[in-house]
């Protein structure tokens, strides 16, 4: 039996239902399509994300060694029965001399410690600094006063130490004495032993 024709107006209904849901599913296509490219997009940076936390725990390392550097006490005034000489170059007549009682040394190889030189005119310079081996870098912290008192550096941070003329005990000190090739002091007494022998490594404790 044959099934008679839909009347107009079922017709004219069931067309507008097919047109109206057309639309829906295209907008559906499309938003998968958008989600599928954003995935694309973010996936591979979330992939590189993670490695930026070292960078951020490495700066905030850096910041704390900063705070506990601003930290650090100053030591008494130095006494000259306390001084120790140490050769720079002959081509200087200046004289160079650390403060043995204020040598230390942190288990990260920051050696700090009281630094006089005299001049052969006899004035004297006296600082309090810091020498950081594992980057050859220096700061000074505080400069003596003619009242034997301290006075706060204005730059007190880390700067590289250079082999030049001026300034050279600081290459000295590092090269030969404090951060030397094959050689880790372990203490102030490390210290002041190869301060004494003059850079001899043998005369350090075995």
């Amino acid at each position: 039996m044959n099934t008679p024709p839909p009347a107009p107006a079922q017709r004219a209904s069931d067309e507008f239902r097919l047109t109206t849901r057309t639309p829906a599913r295209c907008s559906l296509s499309m938003r998968g399509l958008v989600r599928r490219a954003l995935i694309r997009a973010v996936f591979p940076l979330l992939l590189l994300a993670p490695s930026a936390a070292p960078a951020a725990s490495a700066e905030r390392d850096l910041e704390a060694a900063s705070d506990k550097e601003t930290d650090v006490q100053l030591p008494p005034f130095p006494q000259d029965e306390n001084l120790i000489p140490f050769i720079v170059s002959a081509n200087t007549d200046n004289k160079f001399l650390i403060d043995g009682e204020s040598l230390s040394v942190s288990p990260d190889r920051v050696l700090r410690f009281t630094l006089v030189i005299v001049s052969s005119a006899g004035a004297q310079t006296i600082s309090y600094e810091a020498m950081r081996c594992a980057t050859a870098e220096r700061r000074a912290y505080a400069f003596g006063r003619s009242d034997r008192t301290w006075s706060k550096a204005r730059s007190d941070q880390w700067t590289r130490i250079q082999e030049s003329t001026v300034n050279r005990h600081y290459a000295a000190l590092f090269g030969d004495y404090f951060c030397a090739i094959g050689v880790t002091l372990r203490d102030a007494e490390d210290a002041r032993r190869i301060l004494r022998a003059g850079g001899d490594r043998s005369r350090l404790r075995p």
